[in-house]
């Protein structure tokens, strides 16, 4: 499983940004990362990705640190971001290219897996264009074919539903499902939290840098006594306590 073991850090070691961060998502699973702007959700995962040193505490895939097998980490673990990153001089399709000579995914598989997502996500017509001429959503599904390109073992999705149009946000989700029935682990930060309600199997709600809750919807309503309540209902109300 991806485990985060009493996770301190931020940008800076004199002044961290999450404290103690303690959760977990194991294979088969989509856990909802929710928490208002500067709750510390991006942080967590760019320490998740390495990107960040911890202050103290570590992130483990299946048992090992990104220190101790790099090569293995990376290659189970991909990322969707919050905001496109692509290279100018290289068109849609030469981006799907490098994805897979980085993943060393066989050429046969690469065009299959590359063809059904193209046609999955409507941009067939666009794959020898140049993303710089993309429009904002267009460049989101970049990230989105990238990632499901090479099937990870877990994904990290950073609010993925911005700037994606209803058809494309509902071939992402039914792609979340499917990853999940066939065992993916899949961690993912958004503020609509109707949709994290419906798609996600638990959560972990960031507040101020720190878990305020982390469990189902279901142990969550019991926990503050509110059989009916929603997602929304009570994660509004621990943000608009403190």
């Amino acid at each position: 499983m991806l485990s985060i073991q009493n996770l301190t850090g931020g940008y800076a070691k004199s002044f961290p940004v999450i404290h103690d961060l303690s959760f977990s998502v194991s294979p088969g699973e989509i856990v909802g990362l929710i928490g208002l702007n500067g709750a510390g959700k991006s942080t967590t995962i760019k320490h998740i990705l390495g990107l960040l040193t911890p202050v103290s505490g570590k992130v483990t895939l299946d048992g090992k640190t990104l220190n101790e097998d790099p090569v293995s980490f990376r290659s189970k673990i991909a990322w969707i971001p919050e905001t496109p990153q692509f290279y100018d001089e290289l068109t849609l399709w030469e981006h799907l290219e490098l994805t897979a000579k980085v993943y060393q995914l066989d050429r046969a598989l690469f065009k299959e897996r590359a063809e059904e997502l193209l046609e999955r996500f409507r941009m067939q017509k666009a794959k020898n264009w140049f993303p710089n001429t993309f429009s904002k959503g267009m460049q989101q599904k970049i990230m989105l074919l990238s990632a499901f390109l090479i099937h990870p073992r877990y994904l990290i999705v950073d609010e993925p539903f911005i700037g994606l149009d209803p058809l494309a946000i509902h071939a992402l989700l039914d792609l979340l499902q499917q990853g999940r029935k066939e065992g993916m682990g899949i961690l993912m930060s958004t503020h609509i939290l109707e949709t994290a309600e419906k798609t996600c199997d638990r959560f972990v709600i960031l507040h101020h840098g720190r878990i305020h809750f982390t469990g189902t919807l279901a142990e969550w309503q019991k926990q503050t006594q509110r059989p009916s309540a929603s997602l929304a209902d009570l994660f509004i109300e621990v943000a608009e306590r403190t």
